[in-house]
């Protein structure tokens, strides 16, 4: 069983970006579990002077999920053109300590939907940026970015849409496969 992280870059109940997550989980192919993390939002900002010897709690559960993980999936929305801080935020914990991060080499693939009518690719370009830097194995053909959610999920779940599920299977089994590699090298 392949284990994948979710990492939702909106902490806001209702957005589309969990409901994309929500879909991915319920519709991950077989021999793939997806959770998500919903941990992020209680990292404090990462501050070299409280990542010593004894780092938060926080930050120890998060990179203890990251390393456990087989791959992790970012789904995020965009803010102001980039990915929401709270994302960014979360890559700069994985990213510690440097040369043994739990991130490094990890397979990351990232997905999500905005209201703009490119679903967000100024966002995913970033976090893929900023996930390479952190030492993720990121896969850069894996691109879904959903436009327009406001009004495509106005009256139904990302789940109920056959495109959509098709979509983030599409990107649950690269990243299976890429886990898969992984290990074999």
């Amino acid at each position: 069983m392949t284990q994948i992280v979710a990492l939702v870059g909106s902490l806001r109940a209702g957005s589309i970006n969990r409901k994309l997550t929500e879909a991915a989980v319920q519709h991950a192919p077989e021999g793939i579990e997806l959770s998500v993390f919903d941990g992020i939002v209680d990292l404090p900002f990462y501050n070299e002077d409280i990542d010593g010897d004894t780092p938060p709690a926080a930050a120890v559960a998060f990179r203890q999920a990251v390393a456990d993980a087989d791959g992790l999936l970012l789904v995020t929305p965009e803010y102001n053109g980039t990915m929401p801080a709270v994302l960014k935020n979360a890559l700069d914990w994985a990213s510690r300590p440097f040369g043994s991060s739990p991130i490094s080499g990890k397979p990351l693939a990232v997905i999500g939907s905005a209201f703009g009518q490119y679903g967000g690719v100024w966002a995913h370009d970033d976090a893929r940026k900023a996930a390479g830097i952190a030492g993720a194995k990121v896969l850069e053909d894996v691109k879904v970015a959903i436009p327009q959610s406001v009004v495509r999920f106005a009256e139904t779940h990302p789940r109920e849409d056959e495109e959509v599920v098709g979509l983030v299977r599409g990107a649950l089994t690269a990243l299976a496969d890429a886990a898969d590699e992984s290990v074999a090298a």
